[in-house]
């Protein structure tokens, strides 16, 4: 069975986007995945001098590592300032010092969600336009808005926008099981 792995870009203990990833991640019909949390992965902020003096951290190469046992990833990215979290650009500039093919040429469903009514469009819109070019094949992509007034108790309350999940779910893990 094919395997994916979901994680949030965010390193909140609350974080709505590692909610989302995992709910998408339950609603895989044939496909195995395993649900990572950031906060796991602790390195100094990148930095060329930083890199030279010390060289890759171990979290970056292990992080960088689970890549090569996948066979796709569900992201959900926070926005902050309109960009990704600073934690998720540290971690994300680390691996592609390990592997400049972060992502493995492998699908990608990336997803965001916001308390506000745009949904991450601006975090989800530069993720779609970098990924592509770091290995992010096959990417379906997802805006989650209002999340609290959209999503509880551990699922999308909001029919349409479960509707458009569960279509986004399933071409996703159509290309992971192609």
């Amino acid at each position: 069975m094919k395997k994916i792995l979901a994680f949030a870009g965010s390193t909140s203990s609350t974080s709505i986007n590692k909610q989302l990833a995992t709910f998408a991640a339950e609603n895989l019909q044939n496909t195995a995945f395993e649900v990572i949390d950031l906060r796991d992965f602790k390195m100094p902020i990148y930095s060329e001098d930083e890199e030279k003096e010390n060289g890759l951290p171990e979290d970056a190469k292990r992080f960088s590592a689970l890549f090569d046992s996948y066979d796709g990833f569900i992201l959900s990215l926070a926005e902050h300032n309109s960009s990704y979290t600073a934690a998720f650009k540290n971690i994300y500039d680390w691996s592609s010092r390990v592997e400049g093919n972060v992502f493995r040429d492998k699908p990608l469903l990336l997803m965001a969600a916001s308390p506000g009514g745009l949904g991450g469009q601006f975090v989800l819109a530069a993720g779609i336009a970098r990924f592509s070019r770091m290995g992010a094949k096959e990417l379906v992509s997802f805006s989650f808005p209002n999340f609290y007034a959209n999503f509880k108790e551990g699922k999308v309350v909001n029919e349409e926008l479960l509707t458009v999940l569960l279509e986004k779910v399933n071409e996703f893990e159509n290309y992971i099981n192609s």
